[in-house]
């Protein structure tokens, strides 16, 4: 549907004349374009590189563990810690990648190389996952799956470590305008949106197209792996980096200075926290709707519904963040998905499955709040980093510092999915099967107090200091 581009970037002195163009003007900041360098369509190439990566995490995140616990046959608490360790492992590489993208030199630029050459491995990596005790001789050991489960989610992470840290890594290697990140941010989270929704909306359609649900999430895997490979190829394709400097320091000398970035590690924890509260409710959301309503259904409804008011609230948190900022834009997120957390738990099983929809509505106003700000914070940051060190010409980090993100949100997100396994099984959890009322209970806790106090802890982490200006570059300070 869209077309590859190759990106145009101008100088900071020239300008390109936009025409309105509806949702993406929006996206871009409106008016902003006339002044920007990025044309419409050089954000487009870079944004539809996330469409296919969220469909495939979208699904990990929702489904992971319920497809290990309900149809692989793990007990819940091994599920959960399968998916602990397969995480586990990007705490080698997130930020290996991240040091060896900043020093890649080719002929397609430093973080280019790995969207082409990680595509079909991550297609691979994520048909697997979603396939392999089918060829498992109908072995139904819990060691053997659990080693099956730990071996398959550490192949897929590491082909999604090796095109997701390159690929966040090339936002400020597209612009260094303040602005125009929170526009480029904007295509890339609208067509993120995208795929979330597509993600969402797409595996129970299509496993139960199948006889049994085994082959019929191994043909989804197959055909969703495979848009996640388009779409990183279609990111290759469609954007140009500029030519950035070799970084001469070592490795643990770049990270030190990652460490030291006192403005990035606060983002960088409340971004942890989160991720945390959204994995705790992707996690459990078909656990609720299946035992709590009785309707697996559900799930894709909500699911639908929560993301399309996300999408619809994406170009409005751009807009609102030119106001008030991107720090108080981002804690507007917190506020909305703290408060449909706690309103979920006290009144979402008594009050049935419209409310739980409505609650559903009001929290993708949240999330949509969320996806903008806080990547378009991190080049801030790191710009602030450069300016105190005079480091305009000299050393580029991008990668180790997006390596470190990426570690960051994934330890987050495998905590969440490992807590909610652990709590779970010590509620009594069985699946399939009619739940107890302490089962029923823990789901309750898991969807609603649990993720409601990250959200709380996040924003308070957030609140910008006394003496701190917002987020603008040290150049433009």
């Amino acid at each position: 549907m869209l077309h590859y581009f190759e990106t145009t970037v101008l100088k900071p002195s020239e300008t390109v004349k936009q025409p309105e163009a509806g949702l993406l003007w929006f996206l871009a900041g409106g008016g902003m374009l006339g002044r920007m360098g990025l044309r419409i369509r050089d954000k487009l190439g870079f944004g539809i590189g996330d469409l296919g990566g969220n469909m495939v995490f979208t699904v990990m995140g929702f489904w992971a563990l319920t497809y290990l616990t309900d149809t692989v046959g793990l007990p819940a608490s091994l599920a959960g810690a399968a998916v602990m360790a397969g995480k586990a492992w990007d705490a080698v590489t997130d930020p290996v990648m991240g040091y060896l993208s900043d020093r890649t030199r080719t002929r397609w630029g430093r973080r280019r190389p790995y969207l082409l050459f990680g595509a079909v491995p991550l297609m691979g990596a994520f048909w697997l996952f979603f396939t392999g005790p089918l060829s498992a001789g109908g072995v139904r050991s819990p060691a053997a799956l659990m080693l099956w489960a730990v071996f398959a989610l550490i192949l897929f992470n590491t082909c999604a470590t090796v095109v997701a840290v390159p690929y966040s890594s090339l936002t400020p290697d597209l612009t260094g305008d303040y602005h125009e990140r929170t526009s480029l941010n904007g295509y890339r989270f609208g067509a993120a949106v995208f795929g979330t929704i597509a993600g969402a909306a797409a595996v129970q359609p299509l496993v139960s197209r199948f006889p049994d649900k085994a082959t019929g999430f191994s043909v989804m895997g197959f055909a969703l792996g495979g848009v996640a490979a388009l779409s990183a190829l279609a990111a290759f394709f469609g954007t140009k980096e500029k030519p950035a400097p070799a970084p001469r320091e070592g490795f643990f000398a770049a990270y030190r200075a990652v460490f030291a970035n006192r403005a990035f590690l606060t983002l960088l924890g409340t971004y942890a926290l989160h991720l945390m509260g959204i994995t705790f409710l992707q996690s459990i959301l078909h656990y609720y709707t299946k035992y709590l309503y009785g309707d697996e259904a559900l799930t894709t409804k909500a699911m639908v519904v929560l993301l399309a008011v996300a999408m619809a609230c994406i170009p409005v948190s751009v807009l609102v963040s030119k106001r008030i900022g991107k720090r108080r834009t981002y804690q507007i997120c917190f506020v909305i998905l703290g408060t449909s957390c706690a309103a979920l738990f006290a009144f979402g099983h008594l009050l049935g499955p419209l409310f739980f929809l409505a609650l559903m509505c009001y929290a993708g106003i949240g999330v949509g709040f969320s996806y903008v700000a806080p990547f378009a914070m991190v080049p801030d940051a790191i710009e602030r980093e450069k300016g105190r060190e005079n480091r305009s010409a000299g050393e580029s980090r991008e990668g180790a510092y997006y390596g470190i993100w990426t570690f960051a949100a994934k330890t987050g997100q495998a905590l969440s999915v490992f807590l909610s396994g652990l709590l779970l099984s010590l509620g009594g959890y069985e699946a399939d099967a009619v739940q107890s009322a302490a089962s029923l209970l823990v789901i309750r806790i898991i969807i609603g107090p649990l993720p409601a106090l990250l959200f709380a802890a996040a924003f308070l982490l957030n609140r910008p200091s006394p003496t701190a200006s917002a987020w603008p570059p040290v150049a433009s300070e």
